[in-house]
C-alpha cells in the first residue's frame, strides 16, 4: 500500500483487482483469481506515467480512485479524459465533485431513482456531502481509466451530463451553461 501513497492498508482491494480474462483451472481457486488480478494490475499501472498527477499532488492511489469515477460515470472512450478534467478542475476549485456514482456505491443504490436523502448521506464515499476523493476506488476500472485519470484533458469543464436517449455527454464550464444544456436536452425528443 505504501508505494501507492496510502498509510495504512485499504479496508478491501477495490481498484487493485484489475478487470481482465483470465485463464482460470477447474477446481478455480479464488486466492489464485486475486493474485492473477493483483500483478495484472501491478504490470498495467506500471505503464501509466504519473508525472501529470504526481505535479498535482495527486498520489498513485488517488489516481486509482480517479479513475473508477472515470469509469462509472464516462459513457464513451472519448469522454474518459473530459470526466478526468471535471475532476481535476473541481478539485483545484475546491468544488465537491458531486457524482452520483459515489452517492450510489455510498448507499448500494445502484438501479434506482437516487432520493434526497441518498444525496445527504453522510458516507465519506458520497461527494455530494464530501470534498475531496472518496477515501477508495468505487469501481474496477480498466487501463483506459487509468491513462485518462493521469493525463486528463485540458478543460475548463467543471459539469457534465448524460444526454437523454444515448446522445451522448454534454460538459459545461459554467453553471448556467450545464442548466441551459441540460434545458434543451430535456426538449429534444428521442
Amino acid at each position: 500500500p505504501r508505494q501507492y501513497g496510502l498509510r495504512h492498508s485499504p479496508p478491501t482491494l477495490e481498484g487493485f483487482l484489475f478487470p481482465d480474462t483470465y485463464q482460470l483451472v477447474d477446481p478455480v481457486k479464488i486466492s489464485t483469481l486475486v493474485a492473477d488480478q493483483l500483478k495484472a494490475f501491478k504490470q498495467n499501472f506500471a505503464k501509466v506515467n504519473l508525472s501529470y498527477a504526481r505535479r498535482k499532488h495527486l498520489t498513485p492511489y488517488d489516481v486509482l480512485t480517479v479513475a473508477s469515477l472515470i469509469e462509472a460515470e464516462a459513457a464513451s472512450a472519448r469522454d474518459r479524459p473530459l470526466v478526468a478534467s471535471v475532476v481535476y478542475n473541481r478539485l483545484a476549485d475546491g468544488m465537491e465533485l458531486q457524482f452520483d456514482s459515489t452517492t450510489r456505491y455510498a448507499t448500494g443504490n445502484y438501479t434506482r431513482p437516487i432520493t434526497v436523502s441518498q444525496l445527504h448521506s453522510g458516507s465519506p464515499w458520497n461527494t455530494h456531502t464530501h470534498l475531496g476523493l472518496p477515501p477508495t476506488p468505487i469501481d474496477s476500472r480498466g487501463l483506459a481509466a487509468l491513462e485518462a485519470a493521469a493525463h486528463p484533458a485540458r478543460t475548463n469543464y467543471l459539469f457534465f451530463f448524460a444526454r437523454r436517449c444515448g446522445r451522448g455527454t454534454a460538459f459545461a464550464s459554467t453553471y448556467s451553461q450545464f442548466l441551459n444544456l441540460a434545458s434543451q436536452d430535456a426538449h429534444r425528443r428521442c
